[in-house]
């Protein structure tokens, strides 16, 4: 159970206590974890007269592209012809994996809580994209090896010191992930009953881009090389060392009889901030939220928490295309088109965050942009 507490812009939470037997507590059996959550498509009845608003507006149809797709579906998850954000927050979840000390990582594990401490301080860049598009920021402690106390910002869901190092052994127990899906569900949930209506994902964990990998690999049947990356910046000999480290976890995995179901497949390769942002995706999805799909490790959490629930993907918005090869694997699989295409390969949910504008834009061209009615303007004969 999660108490939050406001500190500006942001949270801090304190965990009052860990139920012995979570929502979760039957992450083993296949494909259940999901189980908790009611998440239904959004009702289809409203679609038409979106449609017909969209259309009408001065412009030729069609001619705003996306955002009028990115209109509809709000209006639809919102079910108004009018959809307004209220307290549009961003949500970034950190935490350790062992298999960075293997190697998997141009940068050493202490880089994560670093960053972490980078970000309470306002010097990130997601810090700075947050504070442009005015979207509140909070960060997660999910499971970073490194105690940081009680902090204004930084929200204490801390699992464990991080992950086990999964080339030799499972990354989290049953248990494990099953509280990391609980802790992230309810940080979200509190997040809804205090009127936020859409919310953001990013994530700082030096070595998840290689937990992303091989995540994306057996949820998707892509092959495991081409949903290897550089990462934070490998050279060519630190792709291959990293090519070769995960081809390991993975015939540990297969040898040992793991199947590609997203519990199981997430509970062995996953990271804690992977596990708690597919936690709060699908309680974000049952409140109904707008959620904001990040780069290729937001993308893994996204991947898993639809191959659990598909009605999950009426709720996001895919925000750009990474740089790293794995995410056409994900938005391929998805059939998802994201709004950016810039390069980026940070994290954080900084391409979140530069969506985030083009959301606005959608609802306002709805809301506000004249028809030809109203605007005395002909239509097309």
């Amino acid at each position: 159970m999660l108490r939050l507490e406001a500190y500006g812009q942001g949270f801090a939470a304190v965990f009052l206590r860990t139920p012995r037997r979570g929502p979760f507590a039957f992450l083993n059996r296949k494909n259940r974890m999901h189980s908790n959550f009611n998440i239904v498509a959004p009702d289809q009845g409203l679609a038409a007269a979106l449609q017909q608003k969209i259309d009408q507006k001065t412009k030729p149809l069609g001619s705003l592209g996306q955002l009028e797709k990115v209109a509809k579906k709000i209006g639809l998850i919102q079910q108004r012809l009018d959809p307004q954000f209220n307290q549009p927050q961003m949500l970034v979840f950190a935490g350790d994996h062992g298999a960075a000390k293997a190697g998997v990582s141009a940068y050493p594990q202490d880089v994560t809580w670093q960053m972490v401490e980078n970000f309470l301080a306002g010097g990130a860049a997601i810090n700075v994209f947050a504070r442009q598009n005015e979207m509140y920021l909070s960060v997660i402690d999910a499971g970073v090896a490194h105690d940081f106390g009680r902090r204004p910002g930084l929200i204490n869901a801390k699992v464990a010191l991080g992950t086990a190092n999964y080339i030799e052994e499972p990354a989290m127990t049953a248990e494990q992930c099953g509280n990391a899906l609980a802790r992230g569900a309810e940080i979200v949930r509190n997040l809804a009953s205090n009127g936020c209506n859409v919310v953001g994902f990013g994530e700082m964990g030096i070595g998840n881009t290689a937990s992303a990998s091989l995540i994306t690999h057996c949820l998707t049947g892509t092959s495991l090389a081409d949903c290897v990356g550089r990462g934070t910046g490998l050279d060519d000999a630190g792709l291959a060392r990293k090519q070769v480290l995960l081809e390991a976890a993975l015939t540990r995995y297969r040898t040992a009889g793991g199947s590609d179901q997203p519990a199981q497949v997430l509970a062995e390769f996953g990271g804690f901030e992977i596990a708690m942002m597919v936690g709060a995706m699908l309680a974000g999805a049952e409140a109904k939220m707008l959620l904001l799909i990040d780069g290729f490790i937001v993308g893994s959490a996204a991947l898993t928490a639809a191959k659990l629930v598909p009605a999950l993907l009426e709720y996001c918005v895919f925000c750009h295309r990474s740089a790293e090869p794995g995410h056409v694997a994900q938005l391929q699989a998805l059939d998802a088109e994201p709004l950016l295409d810039l390069g980026l390969r940070l994290g954080e949910g900084t391409g979140a965050a530069l969506a985030y504008p083009l959301i606005v834009a959608a609802t306002s061209f709805l809301n506000e942009m004249a028809s030809f009615a109203s605007a005395g303007v002909a239509e097309k004969s």
